[in-house]
């Protein structure tokens, strides 16, 4: 069975990306790329959206992605129905470093990392490009996340 492809709209894209929990990051370093699983939390800021990430000054991302581009990718697969979904995010990475943003994050609704271990680096993507795209018709891809973060 095949598919066509359907751009997603920018409200579409934060929609989903506002509920989900885990994406991944693509990372360039000196060795090559890397693609890093990462928890998130999207901070939704009027005019400047963006992901944020806790993570170790000395991971990947700490060492090389301050001041990088960055991509970020959520999807969704449905293997037996042969559909999906998939949010990019681009933009040069920032780390949040003021206290009183740290604060507001820390009520609100911080990435909350599932690996152990310290991870108090939080870094900043802001949405410079957000494009998503869905494969198939007649389905809601918000209707069937597996997980959903409450709005």
């Amino acid at each position: 069975m095949q598919h066509t492809t359907h751009d997603l709209s920018p409200a579409d894209c934060a929609r989903l990306l506002t509920a989900g929990v885990a994406g991944r990051i693509a990372i360039g370093t000196p060795t090559g790329p890397h693609i890093v699983p990462v928890n998130y939390a999207v901070r939704t800021t009027p005019g400047r959206e963006s992901v944020l990430v806790r993570t170790t000054a000395y991971s990947l991302l700490g060492t090389y992605g301050r001041g990088a581009v960055l991509c970020f990718e959520v999807d969704q697969l449905d293997h037996e129905l042969e559909r999906g979904w998939s949010v990019v995010v681009r933009g040069r990475a920032e780390l949040v470093d003021d206290l009183d943003e740290l604060a507001e994050i820390a009520r609100s609704w911080q990435p909350r990392p599932w690996a152990a271990g310290q991870r108090n680096l939080v870094v900043r993507i802001p949405w410079t490009e957000v494009t998503g795209r869905r494969l198939g018709g007649g389905w809601d891809p918000w209707e069937h996340l597996p997980a959903r973060r409450p709005a």
